[in-house]
């Protein structure tokens, strides 16, 4: 990826070669009968003045992007408040040529005469593509992807402009920020509408480019899960049509930020006792109550997780070695209604063995901070959450445990950290369970 310096190198570039001196355009005029020619001559113009990337969008187009009808687009002045607020995407504004920007819409809506039409679709141009870059630019980002095709794509200057002009509503593709994940369009429109917008810097940085890291989406559903307020939402067409509450990780087995596929189900699933549990719970009640403790809650001592799992005899396991942790012992929990999976575990393969599941413990769900996990995700309705992966009813299976069931195609999932929330037409500013942006605070305080 370009680096931001790169992009601003880029930008004041354009600028110089965009915007023309006063004098300068004040000496073009064209002929009267040129005039009357109209947006012909003004392509020429443009095209006469373009260099490098708009030259070659230009020349191979026949109209402008914002100019229609002879006057400038009201997208102009979008794209010109998402610069002047650039502070909340971690950019300068200065290096973005707020000002000049604003000269050139301003001196064009004066006087629309050919120079200044054709200097502000230049730079209004330039700049709409060196700000999709740099906020597309996922570079300080510590997201976890599965496979490299879940990654935002850097999008190049002629594809962005390309999406623009052929937008039914321009003024829509710009202000909404259509070429990145429809959350960063919400979240940012309603910062600029925030009256106390600045008192949200550190979070809106936060998180805004935590939301850098979800790329647009090409794919017709995907999911989200904010690990912060604990939320999970499914998107379809780039829009929510449900979420549902979720249980994360504690402070001290917090849950990833990272991205994969949902692939399978696991229908009547083990639990696989995590060596901690194992160590500091179970070990320590078989020693004070006898292996029936172990019997009681359907618990397994077996060889190794996994399909080749042997069961043990628990008298021959030495619990107070593993009490003092100095051995390991596999232990899991067999498929009923007290099985800390419940009926169902959702599958994306990842090396942290992260994965969503049903709870038996509901109450949970009632909390308003609910990082209680030891770091995959617990959902408030699985069953819900399955008809919509599955699009329609759940598969139904016999009691067997263990039963996978394949997805018919694979659904994106991406588990990020939100501070801040939209909320109704505003924001909150949420908790920071896991102290993420005050860790971040320092990088994110400093301007490219």
């Amino acid at each position: 990826m370009v680096k931001s310096n790169q992009y601003f190198s880029a930008v004041r570039t354009g600028i110089r070669r965009a915007v023309l001196p006063m004098a300068l355009a004040a000496s073009f005029s064209l002929p009267a009968h040129a005039q009357g020619a109209g947006s012909l001559q003004l392509h020429s113009l443009i095209v006469e003045q373009a260099k490098g990337d708009m030259l070659a969008f230009y020349t191979h187009r026949d109209g402008q992007v914002w100019i229609k009808n002879g006057q400038l687009d009201p997208a102009a002045h979008s794209l010109l408040k998402l610069v002047q607020t650039a502070e909340f995407d971690g950019l300068d504004p200065s290096a973005l040529g707020a000002t000049e920007l604003a000269n050139a819409i301003s001196l064009a809506e004066q006087n629309a005469s050919p120079a200044n039409l054709a200097n502000a679709e230049l730079l209004l141009s330039r700049t709409l593509a060196t700000y999709a870059a740099a906020i597309s630019n996922t570079g300080n980002n510590s997201m976890f992807y599965e496979h490299d095709v879940l990654k935002p794509v850097e999008p190049a200057a002629h594809t962005v402009l390309d999406a623009a002009a052929a937008a039914p509503s321009l003024e829509d593709y710009v202000s909404h920020i259509q070429w990145m994940h429809p959350l960063y369009g919400e979240l940012r429109q309603k910062l600029m509408a925030q009256p106390d917008a600045a008192s949200m810097m550190l979070p809106a940085r936060a998180s805004l480019n935590r939301v850098r890291a979800l790329p647009a989406p090409p794919w017709p559903r995907h999911v989200v899960i904010d690990i912060a307020s604990a939320r999970l939402f499914m998107y379809e067409g780039g829009q929510v049509v449900d979420s549902m509450k979720v249980v994360v990780g504690k402070v001290d087995t917090q849950t990833p930020i990272m991205a994969g596929y949902i692939r399978y189900a696991t229908l009547n699933p083990y639990w696989n006792v995590p060596a901690n549990l194992v160590q500091k719970t179970i070990s320590k009640n078989v020693l004070a109550q006898g292996i029936n403790y172990l019997r009681t809650r359907g618990y397994e001592v077996i060889s190794e997780f996994g399909p080749n799992a042997q069961v043990l005899d628990p008298t021959s396991v030495n619990w107070q070695a593993i009490r003092d942790g100095s051995v390991e012992q596999p232990v899991r929990q067999k498929p009923s209604a007290a099985n800390a999976m419940g009926k169902v575990k959702y599958e994306f393969p990842n090396p942290m063995g992260i994965y969503l599941h049903d709870t038996p413990d509901k109450k949970l769900m009632l909390e308003s901070a609910r990082q209680f996990s030891n770091g995959c995700v617990r959902l408030e309705d699985a069953a819900r959450f399955g008809r919509w992966l599955f699009q329609g009813s759940m598969p139904t299976v016999g009691a067997s445990p263990e039963q996978r069931v394949d997805l018919a195609e694979p659904v994106p999932i991406y588990m990020t950290y939100l501070t801040i929330q939209p909320n109704g037409g505003g924001l909150a500013v949420g908790s920071d369970p896991y102290a993420r942006d005050s860790a971040d605070a320092p990088q994110l305080a400093r301007l490219p």
